[in-house]
């Protein structure tokens, strides 16, 4: 026979679901260094291990002077990815084509330097220094920037610091099409009109008002909406396979792996291997290293970034449509 409560005596409140379960309070204390962990390794390593990794420069000139500067060269071993060519001109067009970062010509004058700061200013600024030193003693370096940085971002700040943005705006975006219960076409239709606008708005910024880039504006715009949708619908993608938990996967992916590994802010090649490969096949470093072509080298070197966001992009919205798909299925 159950007692009955005595009147004015409180009744015992009811356990909390959450209470008696020290899963979760272990979860917190073990995740969350976890993950503190993962951003500083990600962001502080490269930091700290930058420096030339067969980094593309060109000698060219005469073939008994150019010996000379090759050797020079290859003695920083692992340094330099040293390519020959016959003349100044042809060196001239190789850093055009984005194939080499710079050029030390030899002459009769001694060595004469061409650099790309559109490229890199990190790296234009040190191969001054690497033809400064190898320079014989006395000999003075002429320098000309082939393919300067622009007036308005002459370090390139602007398009190194835009990287984290153009990643969250996109993180931001697949996780809000998620949130809201978008599913199937009206998904992938809504994130494809937010990278759209997304677009418009970076460029106006980027280009009209810093006059950080110099290229045809709406390519610079259609690059800037790739770049977010290929973020924003891989995470919307991931989400729709794998729940919530694909948000976080791809938030973790872009954010904290693909934004340092990006080497937007000096080069791919003077990250720590193989950071930089990694980061030329994920959206931040493939985004950044398209827009630096369409803005200061006329597309050169672009198909290889353009396809990779294109392949990000195209999968996620494929993974979109899939899982609304099986969603109907299963709710039918």
């Amino acid at each position: 026979m159950s007692a009955t409560p005595t009147p004015g005596t409180p009744t015992p409140a009811a356990p909390s679901p959450a209470a008696g379960r020290p899963r979760h309070v272990l979860a917190v204390l073990v995740l969350i260094p976890a993950v503190v962990a993962l951003a500083l390794w990600a962001f502080a390593w490269p930091a700290a291990r930058t420096a030339p990794r067969d980094l593309p420069i060109a000698v060219a000139g005469a073939p008994a002077a150019v010996v000379g500067l090759e050797r020079q060269l290859e003695r920083k071993e692992g340094a330099f990815e040293v390519h020959r060519y016959d003349d100044e001109a042809a060196a001239r067009a190789a850093i055009e084509d984005r194939d080499v970062y710079g050029a030390i010509v030899a002459t009769e004058r001694g060595p004469r330097l061409l650099t790309a700061s559109a490229a890199s200013p990190v790296v234009a600024q040190m191969l001054k220094q690497t033809a400064t030193a190898q320079a014989p003693k006395g000999a003075p370096v002429q320098v000309e920037d082939v393919v300067a940085a622009p007036p308005g971002d002459p370090r390139g700040a602007v398009l190194g610091t835009s990287v984290l943005p153009m990643a969250l705006a996109g993180v931001a975006a697949g996780a809000v099409v998620t949130l809201l219960g978008l599913r199937g076409v009206r998904a992938a239709c809504a994130l494809v009109g937010a990278a759209a606008l997304v677009g418009v708005v970076a460029a106006a910024l980027t280009h009209s008002w810093l006059g950080a880039l110099t290229g045809d504006w709406w390519t610079e715009a259609g690059v800037l909406a790739l770049s977010t949708l290929a973020v924003s619908a891989a995470v919307a993608g991931l989400a729709a396979v794998l729940g919530r938990a694909g948000i976080a996967l791809g938030a973790l992916t872009v954010v904290l792996i693909g934004n340092p590994f990006s080497g937007i802010a000096s080069a791919p090649e003077l990250l720590p291997e193989p950071a930089g490969a990694i980061g030329q096949w994920l959206p931040p470093g493939a985004g950044g290293t398209l827009l630096r072509s369409v803005s200061f080298f006329d597309g050169a070197a672009a198909s290889r970034p353009a396809w990779t966001l294109a392949v990000w992009a195209g999968a996620g919205l494929v993974l979109i449509l899939v899982g609304g798909a099986v969603r109907v299925r299963r709710a039918g």
